[in-house]
């Protein structure tokens, strides 16, 4: 399996992916593949990696900025990540999450946070952080994953990308 950065000519097989991954998914509104596009035509779509196997698409990962009390904080968010329905369960998306965070340490970031299952996103260190919040959310949901020793405290803000209404 390759893991590399998207380029222009991944875009079309990553919206695809996405929408086919989250196509049953049950807290999902189906927006994935808009937020990535959105993300990427605003400049804010930070790294977006894939995942290949035999030259077809399995898996992509995304990082965004996310402001923390209004302000940037060099923190980001990670999200969405999504494999190929088929290939599920077999590794790629935490092969991609490792290499988003080694990306994202590399480049000093000082922190990731993420909206998901406790149980699945706790085996690579993000726990919830009392002090770090998303509105409306279990706290039990909302985890983060400092790089640094820069633990920020406040509202957590993802980009407007990610509140983007589903269409009919």
């Amino acid at each position: 399996m390759l893991i590399r950065e998207e380029t222009e000519k991944d875009f079309a097989a990553i919206s695809a992916l996405l929408s086919s991954a989250f196509e049953t998914a049950p807290h999902s509104q189906k927006t994935e593949h808009l937020i990535v596009d959105a993300l990427r035509q605003s400049g804010n779509l930070t790294l977006s990696l894939i995942a290949e196997e035999d030259g077809e698409l399995v898996g992509c990962v995304a990082f965004s900025p996310v402001k923390i009390n209004g302000a940037n904080s060099g923190w980001y968010g990670l999200g969405p990540v999504a494999v190929t329905p088929d290939r599920q369960g077999m590794g790629i998306g935490s092969e991609l999450i490792q290499s988003g965070i080694r990306h994202l340490r590399a480049n000093d970031a000082d922190g990731c946070v993420v909206l998901g299952e406790p149980n699945y996103y706790s085996r690579f260190g993000f726990a919830p952080l009392p002090d770090l919040k998303l509105d409306g959310v279990p706290e039990q949901y909302f985890m983060a994953f400092a790089l640094s020793d820069q633990t920020p405290r406040g509202k957590v803000d993802y980009d407007p990308a990610f509140y983007i209404e589903p269409t009919a």
